[in-house]
């Protein structure tokens, strides 16, 4: 007996679909990796390279942010972060395993990890003048570097 059934085009992709959801490794709807490619990723990169000149290299530079004033709350606001439809728990997620995963050596020794809470508190607004703040902080930064003290 010979099967007639036809598949049809809708029912093709939904098959197609099935079967590419069985392929993909495990990652939680609440993964921070899974987090990143969707939201991040399109932007700065598989590597969190970013592109010179148009989207901050995240690696070995991230976490240097954590060390000056205003730092950890430009993190938060920058409009990527502060706009993006992640709720507050699945954004302090996604910047802890940012930092954890392009910025490690960086990272200060008494490192916090962002809390809900806090991404709660200090999300909105976004910032306005994105390259002007992170221009001070990173002057902030160079000036620690060069052994000036911290605020």
């Amino acid at each position: 007996m010979r099967c007639t059934a036809r598949v049809t085009q809708p029912r093709r992709i939904v098959l197609a679909a099935a079967a590419a959801l069985l392929l993909i490794p495990t990652l939680s709807l609440a993964d921070p990796r899974l987090d990143y490619i969707l939201n991040c990723q399109g932007c700065h990169g598989a590597d969190g390279g970013g592109a010179t000149g148009a989207v901050p290299n995240l690696r070995g530079q991230m976490a240097t942010f954590l060390r000056v004033p205003g730092g950890r709350e430009y993190l938060v606001r920058v409009p990527g972060t502060s706009q993006s439809e992640l709720n507050d728990a699945r954004i302090a997620g996604l910047l802890n395993w940012m930092l954890r995963q392009f910025s490690p050596e960086q990272m200060p020794p008494a490192f916090s990890p962002y809390s809900e809470a806090e991404v709660a508190r200090v999300r909105r607004p976004p910032l306005t003048d994105v390259a002007g703040v992170r221009r001070q902080l990173v002057q902030a930064i160079e000036a620690l570097d060069n052994g000036a003290p911290s605020h």
